[in-house]
């Protein structure tokens, strides 16, 4: 985008798409309290952070002025009460939000993931085994699809036969979490359709855990309770619906958005290779630097002054959390890969109440994945000189990622 095209925030541009941070850039020097299409866009950290700390600014979309466009109606689907009351705690206020977050809570603390450790390394050699000796891979497909896919499978008590059949219906699912108007009808159809498919599954799943409790967390799920409060059917439905999409998702991206910042960056690459203790820090510089969420969204309940501009009650806001994570007024040299970067306090896992849950565990599987991946395939570089991203908003990844390496012997 040159200078002296207008400065409009249109996520559908595929130029956008390609590479959203000189946007971003604009955005944060020119309108950091941008308005456009009927909403608030904000791009600066203190404002982003401002805006997640506060009590004023729900993370329930339908209480937005005006809402109407739900990804079921833009589906033309009939919504049912399971579609209705299908909402998962990320997107509840509390007390809701209290209450279910800390059912679900007690499985992702840093304890608990840590004891995953040596099951994740297996699952991460595993993978690597098998590619070692064909000199290449396709990333996204071989390797950050799988890892973090049979770890929340495994944690949920997903028996393995029935994993194969989430790879459709997580990727539209996937796509369901953008603005519905931004979704094609056939987009929002195959979206509700994979929903109403994963909760069959999990009704069905749940059914027989209920008879045969395993020491997983989906029979945890079913026997918690909490102050005396269990989950309702349709709360256990849509946690596990939303553990599964967000356990796995967000993390491919982190896997194959990083391993590009890298093939992009040999010296950083090199640095890791040399001294592998530096693989928890890259994590985080890479959730900073090209973050698998792009952005969150907040409805404001009542006017909020930010930015020296008024947000009316019901308006509808979106944090550009990728912008926030290069704001040169928080991070020094914000637009350079540094994997050795000290205080990074990006907002990629959010902020306050609804900080992700599953943080501790996607940090342990990219600092496995990312030292493994550099030590076991030396030579490591680019397949190709295109790339293509997935057409999601929200959550920003690669189609594909072909690399070549060095055999091993």
């Amino acid at each position: 985008m040159s200078e002296a095209e207008p400065l409009v925030f249109n996520p559908l541009d595929p130029a956008f798409r390609a590479d959203p941070y000189p946007l971003y850039a604009r955005l944060r020097s020119e309108d950091p309290v941008h308005h456009v299409a009927g909403r608030w866009v904000l791009s600066r950290y203190a404002d982003c952070v401002a805006m997640l700390k506060d009590p004023r600014a729900s993370s329930d979309v339908t209480k937005a002025k005006g809402y109407a466009s739900s990804l079921v109606e833009r589906s033309g689907a009939k919504p049912g009460r399971d579609m209705l009351e299908m909402r998962p705690f990320l997107i509840l206020d509390p007390p809701d939000h209290t209450r279910l977050r800390g059912l679900v809570s007690k499985a992702f603390t840093p304890k608990v993931v840590e004891g995953l450790r040596p099951r994740i390394q297996q699952l991460v050699d595993g993978l690597i085994d098998e590619v070692a000796e064909q000199g290449s891979m396709e990333v996204i497909e071989d390797f950050a699809y799988p890892l973090p896919l049979t770890v929340i499978s495994e944690l949920l008590g997903v028996p393995p036969e029935d994993r194969k059949t989430f790879k459709a219906w997580s990727r539209d699912l996937a796509r369901g979490q953008d603005p519905p108007e931004t979704l094609s009808p056939e987009a929002a159809k195959r979206s509700v359709q994979a929903m109403r498919s994963l909760m069959d599954f999990f009704r069905d799943l749940a059914n027989e855990h209920r008879k045969r409790p395993q020491d997983d967390l989906l029979s945890a799920l079913i026997a918690a309770e909490e102050e005396g409060d269990r989950l309702t059917e349709a709360e256990l439905l849509a946690t596990c619906v939303f553990l599964l999409a967000a356990g796995h998702e967000t993390t491919v991206n982190l896997i194959g958005n990083g391993l590009l910042a890298l093939l992009r960056h040999p010296e950083q690459l090199q640095q890791l290779r040399d001294d592998p203790s530096l693989a928890a820090s890259a994590v985080e510089e890479f959730l900073r630097y090209d973050p698998p969420t792009q952005l969150a969204w907040r409805t404001a309940l009542e006017e909020i002054e930010i930015g020296g501009k008024t947000i009316g009650k019901g308006e509808q806001i979106i944090l550009l959390l990728a912008a926030a994570n290069r704001d040169p007024g928080q991070f020094s040299d914000p637009e350079r890969l540094d994997i050795t970067r000290a205080d990074n306090h990006h907002l990629t896992f959010g902020f306050g109440i609804h900080f992700c849950l599953g943080a501790p565990l996607a940090r342990v599987e990219g600092e496995i994945a990312f030292r493994t991946l550099v030590r076991r395939l030396p030579g490591l570089e680019l397949g190709t000189d295109t790339l293509e991203y997935k057409e999601n908003i929200v959550l920003r990844g690669l189609r594909s990622l072909p690399v070549r390496f060095a055999r091993e012997l």
